[in-house]
């Protein structure tokens, strides 16, 4: 097995590991050790920090993946892009900071009357900014060396460990806020340490490999780093609508709000974790055949992909709303974040639509026209900004996942149609068609399951009654829309998948 298969399948454990941990940190220790307001303010740090990092990067991140097999020599410094790496986010850092500097005062008064608690703690959002920013920029940097696995292991792992210690050490009063909040945000310090370490270690713990050569940095070379870097930064607020949310939530619904939202978004979320390893096995194959302009393969994979995202997400999402109830009832003080349950559908069926047609992304950043994208990502970025500022005062924490449905939609809606005017490639199928008709089966079974079957297995509704219900309700729905899927012949893929598993067990027999 090659080193790329040994640090994909890894990489992938990392992130289920990662889910399965976040799971019970989320569930099962936020909500029982942090109030509403607490839980709202670690989200919005952690969101809006995100959100400055990836706007401070300036593009390296991508652009060290991008650029690195022109670097690359038997030097350890490799013409010094680890350098570049360092100092292009560092630039980026500080003209963030000027910026935050000069708008301190207007940016604390955003928050101050909804969100006390976020005001009282911006000044440690540089900070956490910063920690957040090298962290990914060190992670990059393995990764180019082919070594993802411990990159992978601290961001998803490791960093839920140490917020996991920071909870614990707050719900048992053995910290204050105060300091709550400072070892929240060393969590993320501690994981960029990690990172440099291991960088360091894999490099024979030489810090030469930061020693840029600037002789190397001809100026065509720096002129085409420039374009791709500035169109890289372009389209960062593209992929993080999300925490684009958490903030207006914060400044315009309150913190303990964003904080029943946090909680909501994170059971969404899972609806999408399929997605980042199914993207990732697709795109350089997308990426080949519009290289070779076999438009023909283009189509046939994007409309493939595009089905089977829609197919695998949507029944992760059926299988979630129909234990949403439960998931609820078991999770400590439950009742206080059972206000989500619409944030849970809207982002849910958000998280559905982003899953299915991401490929039309791809193809459109692969293509000649790729510059176009970042037209669709200002429509993206606008009508986020746009629908959260007039639904918020609307609908609240619903009104902001409905911004998000509608902003996708659009920006879908739109792409897909230049695709196919510009490009002729189209992702819709017949199986698309049949897939929407069968969870629409589905959801009415479990609809009809929940008023008529779950009062007869759950009379009182005890704890054992639901786990019961529910395991009974999701293996008997899951496995009538697997067999509607078989018999009405949705995806020549699994028609295949199925007719090999039939004559493997007829040469058993």
């Amino acid at each position: 097995m090659g080193v790329i298969a040994r640090q994909s399948i890894k990489g992938a454990l990392a992130n289920y590991l990662g889910v399965a941990i976040g799971f019970v940190v989320t569930f099962f220790v936020l909500t029982r050790y942090l109030t509403e307001e607490e839980v709202g303010l670690t989200r919005v740090m952690v969101d809006a920090a995100m959100l400055f990092s990836g706007l401070a990067q300036l593009g390296t991140n991508a652009s060290v993946v991008r650029f690195f097999p022109h670097f690359k020599d038997e030097r350890l410094s490799h013409h010094g892009i680890f350098g570049l790496s360092l100092l292009l986010p560092l630039a980026g850092f500080a003209l963030l900071a000027l910026a935050v500097l000069v708008f301190h005062q207007p940016l604390i008064a955003l928050y101050s009357e909804k969100s006390p608690l976020m005001a009282d703690y911006f000044y440690l959002l540089p900070m956490l900014t910063f920690f957040a920013l090298y962290m990914t920029v060190f992670e990059t940097n393995a990764s180019v060396l082919m070594r993802i696995t411990v990159p992978k292991m601290v961001r998803e792992v490791g960093v839920r460990i140490f917020t996991l210690a920071a909870y614990l050490l707050y719900g048992h009063r053995l910290i204050n806020i105060d300091q709550f909040v400072w070892f929240f945000c060393a969590s993320y310090g501690a994981a960029m340490l990690l990172n440099l370490w291991y960088l360091l270690r894999i490099s024979g713990y030489r810090w030469d490999i930061f020693r840029v050569d600037w002789r190397f940095l001809t100026r065509p070379r720096v002129r085409e780093m420039g374009r791709y870097t500035l169109f890289m930064t372009a389209t960062v607020l593209a992929g993080n609508i999300p925490l684009v949310n958490s903030l207006f939530l914060g400044a315009k619904a309150g913190a303990a709000l964003t904080g029943v939202y946090a909680i909501a978004s994170y059971i969404a979320n899972v609806v999408e974790v399929p997605y980042r390893s199914l993207g990732a096995i697709s795109r350089p194959v997308v990426a080949t055949a519009v290289k070779e302009s076999d438009w023909g393969e283009v189509n046939r994979l994007a409309r493939q992909v595009s089905l089977h995202q829609l197919l695998v997400s949507l029944i992760i999402f059926f299988v979630i709303w129909i234990n949403l109830p439960t998931l609820y009832a078991f999770i400590p003080n439950g009742a206080s974040y059972a206000g989500g349950v619409g944030v849970v559908l809207l982002l849910g069926l958000a998280k559905v639509v982003n899953s299915s047609f991401s490929i039309a992304t791809d193809v459109l950043n692969y293509s000649r026209l790729y510059s176009r994208s970042l037209l669709f990502i200002g429509l993206l970025t606008l009508s986020a900004v746009l629908l959260n500022t007039w639904f918020i005062d609307l609908w609240g924490i619903d009104g902001s996942a409905t911004a998000t449905l509608c902003s996708y939609l659009l920006y879908f809606v739109v792409l897909l149609a230049y695709l196919w005017w510009r490009l002729r490639v189209g992702l819709f199928s017949w199986g698309h068609m049949k897939v929407v008709v069968l969870m629409v089966a589905a959801f009415a079974l479990g609809t009809l399951w929940s008023t008529w079957v779950s009062p007869l297995i759950a009379p009182s509704a005890s704890m054992l009654g639901l786990v019961a219900d529910a395991i009974v309700k999701t293996v008997v729905l899951t496995a009538l829309l697997v067999v509607g899927v078989v018999a009405w012949h949705v995806s020549p893929s699994i028609d295949d998948m199925v007719r090999r598993l039939q004559r493997k067990q007829k040469k058993q027999k």
